[in-house]
């Protein structure tokens, strides 16, 4: 007789079981947060579509990825009118903004 998912979940180690809810909380809190600062800026997926010229089903996707390469973050932020500025923060040392390293390669 097959298995439900929760029946395997809850036969997992309780630390596998931990573990597996917090990658899943962490997950879907970062799928939130873009699909939520793109409601925030009143951008629905087909405008932000259009000003990137690809379909609203790759904006959704993108919506519900884990690991973003920074140039598409950089084009996701800058469609909706932002700029993306990435900044290193140590205990010892005041924040160093790495803009240079990724700014958009001159044409």
């Amino acid at each position: 007789m097959a298995r439900t998912l929760d029946q395997a979940f809850a036969s997992l180690p309780e630390d596998k079981r931990r573990d597996l809810e917090q990658r899943g909380q962490d997950r879907l809190q970062q799928y939130r947060t873009l699909q939520e600062l793109r409601k925030s800026r009143d951008v629905t997926q087909e405008s932000l579509a259009t000003v990137l010229g690809v379909n609203q089903e790759n904006i959704s996707r993108l919506e519900r990825r884990n690991d973003l390469l920074l140039s598409t973050l950089r084009d996701y932020i800058g469609a909706m009118g932002g700029e993306l500025e990435i900044v290193a923060r140590f205990p010892d040392r005041p924040p160093v903004r790495l803009d240079e390293m990724f700014a958009e390669p001159e044409r």
